[in-house]
């Protein structure tokens, strides 16, 4: 059979250069593993295979032949209503259309407005169950953890037609690797909440990284799990065993709970790491920082005082934070935040909104309290919209903190801070995109601001006293998708928002308690 799978990265095209420029060099590199080993299952099962990504640089539907038997598309809930033109196409030529990723298991019910197959938990098996049954109008999901992945080696073809340019690697060049899945926390928001934490095999862990140390020596590693070295000692007594590693730089995302005492030597000895911890919020989660029941003030200080110790054993640190939790009241979260970016002004802070994501407690607690913007499509659940009504803020009350936050931590004194104790050129690179690109964001903030002290019916929308979309939403819809806007009429743009009934807390370590208060 001929089998494509395409692996959409972007919500829509790019129009500027400079956004054209960052999607081409850098959207690329976010590349998802598991279209990638599809792709290889595919492949060995002796089917001919046709492997994409789309980061906005081309017509989506071109990448791929238009005599496919079966497409594979995987998406994250930002880009669905692409995801979802696409299938309608395909669907038109007798394609059988599969969607799988992020999205297809956070809202499986949409899913299967618009395509034949929504897939859940994927393995190998059960991708071959698919290409033989073919079956048509269903969930299906695995039941099994995850355990096997195809090698960086057999994956190779893929990773150069995803992150290498034209065949040829640069330095931003970035290799997937994954060493985990699941995580041990259970984080309220998270879509990994109740996936048991599952380490791999170490015996491929170690192949891989002997074949990119041998071959891509002066490549950067993407760590793509969730929660990186939970099993620290496991881990790393495997990769220092390897011998002539080389000085590769490598992005995790972890917990700072995980990164103390001699493991920092350890971490710094085995190579250039950049690392993207989440302290989320000064109120809440605050077991993933180590912080247990301290008071914000006291998590302020310990988070510093981390951070601190872990700058001199890394290349970079990037800090993740939400604002808009039930917890957040008041100043005190944005005067708690900046004072954090001033004492540690290596540290580049990033904000989200929270985002209701299907089959999470987040969600089914925000839809069981009619909460959800119910109208508000799948394109706008991201930073800078939101998609819920707040607890304790108003919603303009809410964008003038955000941009007041996000103004104070972007402005051009916190920049050349940043560049001063930047310790290598690819994060001083990467602060200066990150600021350009918060000057962007702030931009798009004050108008959402503009709109709701303005606009009667967009504030009345966000108050939720009206279910009717405003214009402005269209408008950005339409502008998202560009011509394939007119294969989503206005009435299937409303999401299915449906409870699965999950419960609030699983039987995990509870990193995600909601107060620390």
């Amino acid at each position: 059979m001929r089998i494509g799978i395409l692996d959409i990265l972007s919500a829509g095209a790019a129009r500027r250069w400079d956004h054209k420029a960052y999607k081409y060099m850098v959207t690329r590199q976010y590349a998802s593993i598991m279209p990638q080993a599809i792709s290889v299952w595919c492949r060995n099962l002796g089917h001919d295979v046709f492997y994409a990504t789309y980061f906005g640089d081309k017509d989506p539907k071109s990448l791929l032949p238009n005599d496919l038997d079966i497409v594979f598309i995987s998406t994250y809930t930002q880009a669905s209503a692409l995801a979802y033109a696409l299938a309608k196409l395909y669907s038109k030529e007798k394609t059988l259309t599969v969607i799988g990723g992020p999205h297809a298991k956070q809202f499986p019910d949409d899913c299967r407005r618009f395509f034949d197959v929504v897939v859940g938990d994927c393995d190998k098996t059960l991708i071959a169950e698919i290409l033989k049954d073919k079956p048509c109008g269903e969930f299906i999901s695995s039941g099994r953890t995850f355990t096997e992945i195809p090698s960086v080696e057999e994956r190779m073809p893929e990773i150069r037609s995803s992150t290498f340019i034209r065949n040829k690697a640069f330095p931003f060049t970035l290799i997937p690797v994954l060493t985990s899945t699941g995580c041990p926390n259970s984080c309220d928001f998270c879509v990994d909440w109740d996936k048991p934490y599952t380490l791999l095999s170490l015996d491929q862990l170690e192949a891989d990284m002997r074949y990119i140390f041998q071959h891509f020596p002066r490549l950067m590693i993407g760590i793509h799990d969730p929660n990186f070295a939970i099993k620290f000692e496991q881990v790393f007594n495997m990769l220092e065993k390897i011998p002539n590693r080389k000085r590769n730089l490598y992005t995790i995302e972890t917990s700072l709970s995980v990164l103390r005492g001699s493991r920092l030597e350890r971490l710094k000895s085995l190579g250039d790491f950049y690392i993207v911890p989440g302290i989320e919020s000064w109120t809440a989660y605050s077991n993933k920082v180590g912080a247990g029941t301290k008071t914000p003030r006291q998590k302020l200080d310990n988070v510093i005082e981390q951070f601190n110790i872990i700058r001199h054993y890394v290349t970079g640190i990037q800090a993740n934070f939400m604002f808009g939790l039930d917890v957040d009241v008041g100043d005190e979260p944005i005067e708690l935040t900046k004072e954090f970016a001033d004492r540690v002004p290596f540290v580049m802070p990033n904000f989200n909104i929270p985002v209701p994501f299907g089959n999470t407690p987040l969600y089914e607690r925000y839809l069981r309290e009619d909460r959800i913007l119910r109208a508000m499509p799948f394109t706008f659940y991201y930073m800078p919209y939101l998609v819920y009504t707040l607890k304790n803020y108003s919603p303009m009350d809410f964008y003038e903190k955000l941009i007041d936050m996000v103004s104070y931590i972007s402005s051009g004194s916190m920049l050349l801070k940043r560049l001063r104790n930047a310790h290598a050129p690819i994060p001083s690179g990467y602060n200066l995109v990150k600021t350009l690109s918060n000057k962007q964001m702030i931009g798009r903030l004050r108008t959402i601001l503009n709109l709701l002290n303005n606009d009667k019916q967009f504030r009345a929308f966000h108050e939720h006293e009206t279910d009717v979309l405003p214009e402005f939403y269209h408008y950005q819809y339409e502008h998202f998708l560009g011509p394939y806007s007119t294969l989503i009429a206005r009435d299937k743009r409303k999401p299915l928002l449906i409870s699965h009934k999950k419960p609030e807390v699983c039987s995990k370590t509870k990193a995600g308690d909601i107060s620390n208060k």
